[in-house]
């Protein structure tokens, strides 16, 4: 099989995990399967890098710079004497951790001085966790005995737009990473930094956070994968969340839309864009552990199963907030809600979800807690007349979302789901449903969300999902 693998920051966190992973990948190499391996950050590191920019962006302080440089040294110094047990090979990462924390160290110093910090700058600091990972999970592999060469995104080939923080991959970039990678296949495990890539002015740029899996996504589609591998620190995309259910388990196979449905709706296991590449490939997508390899962990394809039991998951939107506009005028005004959506539009503000009644007298729209302030103030200054009455929001609110496919051929899902909230006694304060049905989503107080996703949980027997791998 041809494989594109991705370890996430806590597969590579440090020097003793780096080297659990070059050992997987050797085995696998082994076994005849040709191999990519996408590697993020080692454990902390993205986080350290995006507070010490900002921090000194703000206070100008070079000794800050260079006590964190030295702890992000020593860190790495770390995890190559642990990762890797041949001399040359160590000396030779050594080297290229030095070159580029130096260059790092420099441009920390210039924002210093500068005292301000751009979204290409950002970028440009942020790409250095992957680009200090990947060569030491390549020279681990390497010390183990089989060929190996690191690159970041860009060598690889993903160019991307200029849009800094966000960057979206040009069409070419499948042509130039198949160029690239795939004459290496039959003897080397090429290893690819996550996250980051460049655009045609050779500026390094990046796909947002969590955007290691959409790249490692990219790749798989570039070289004609037959699976993309996510690996995790859990068995797979699982019923809801195992802090707020412990008995939730994991789900043996999902489609493609029932999984972007559920990184929409604030499930972490995957990045919202990951599986864009691969839907239109038809790879499957596998999410596994990396410490429990033999679990077969969760599978994505494009072919949904409708089944009875139809619903796959309930997972939680935290940090919203709810925004209800109303008055007499908007009923039978033409182009309210165009006034309202191109308003938001403009600020900037993405809208979660959305219900109007049929009266039209009334909207309701969830956004990010943090573009609350901005979409009011955006949808107060569109409406100085007396259509729109009043502007209300509500910060304590949270979205709770049941998706599964083919809800629409199992009559009495909506039912259920409202019969057993109500039951417990749950109040829904605003409801969502796509004529499609993959999912069914409704806002509640933040004080019941918690015990919503219980009951919820409890009521599709959803802790039984692990019976598919019996």
């Amino acid at each position: 099989m041809r494989i594109v693998m991705k370890f996430g920051g806590t597969s590579v966190e440090n020097g003793e995990k780096i080297r659990h992973v070059a050992e997987l990948l050797r085995q696998f190499h082994m076994d005849g399967n040709e191999l990519v391996a996408v590697t993020s950050a080692l454990g902390g590191v993205t986080d350290g890098l995006l507070s010490t920019a900002k921090d000194v962006s703000k206070n100008g302080k070079v000794s800050q710079v260079k006590e964190f440089i030295a702890d992000l040294r020593k860190k790495h110094y770390d995890a190559i004497n642990v990762a890797i047990d041949d001399d040359n090979i160590r000396s030779e990462c050594v080297e290229v951790i030095d070159s580029r924390v130096d260059e790092l160290e420099k441009a920390l110093i210039g924002i210093c001085y500068l005292g301000e910090l751009t979204n290409r700058s950002i970028d440009y600091i942020s790409s250095y966790g992957e680009r200090l990972a990947a060569p030491i999970v390549s020279g681990s592999i390497r010390s183990l005995g089989t060929p190996s060469k690191a690159f970041t995104g860009g060598e690889a080939g993903i160019i991307t737009d200029s849009n800094y923080g966000d960057a979206k991959p040009l069409e070419d970039s499948y042509t130039r990473v198949h160029e690239r990678l795939c004459p290496l296949l039959a003897d080397h495990i090429p290893v690819v930094t996550g996250f980051i890539a460049q655009d045609k002015q050779e500026i390094i740029t990046t796909l947002g956070r969590g955007g290691s899996d959409f790249s490692a996504s990219i790749i798989g589609a570039s070289i004609d994968a037959d699976e993309i591998w996510l690996w995790k620190e859990v068995h797979g995309i699982l019923t809801t969340d195992p802090k707020i259910v412990a008995e939730a388990s994991p789900i043996p196979q999902i489609s493609y839309i029932e999984a972007m449905e559920l990184s929409y709706f604030g499930a972490k296991v995957l990045h919202p864009r990951t599986i864009e590449p691969a839907i239109r490939h038809k790879i499957p997508v596998r999410v596994k552990n990396t410490f429990e390899p033999d679990f077969p962990g969760t599978l994505i394809v494009a072919e949904q199963q409708c089944r009875e039991d139809v619903v796959k998951a309930v997972t939680l939107i935290n940090k919203v907030a709810l925004i209800n506009i109303s008055g007499a005028g908007m009923v039978g005004t033409i182009g309210t809600a165009a006034r309202v959506f191109s308003a938001l539009a403009n600020a900037g503000i993405n809208i979660i979800m959305i219900s109007q009644g049929s009266s039209e007298a009334n909207m309701s729209l969830v956004v990010n807690e943090d573009h609350l302030e901005a979409a009011v103030g955006a949808v107060r200054s569109e409406f100085t007349t007396n259509v729109v009455g009043d502007v209300a929001y509500d910060r304590d609110v949270c979205v709770v979302a049941v998706v599964g496919a083919g809800m629409d051929g199992i009559p009495g899902v909506a039912g259920k789901v409202f019969n057993s909230l109500g039951k417990a006694g749950i109040n829904i304060i605003m409801i969502s449903q796509g004529s499609s049905q993959h999912n069914i989503s409704f806002v509640i107080s933040s004080k019941q969300a918690l015990e919503a996703v219980k009951t919820l949980h409890s009521e599709f027997e959803l802790d039984k999902q692990c019976r598919g791998f019996q």
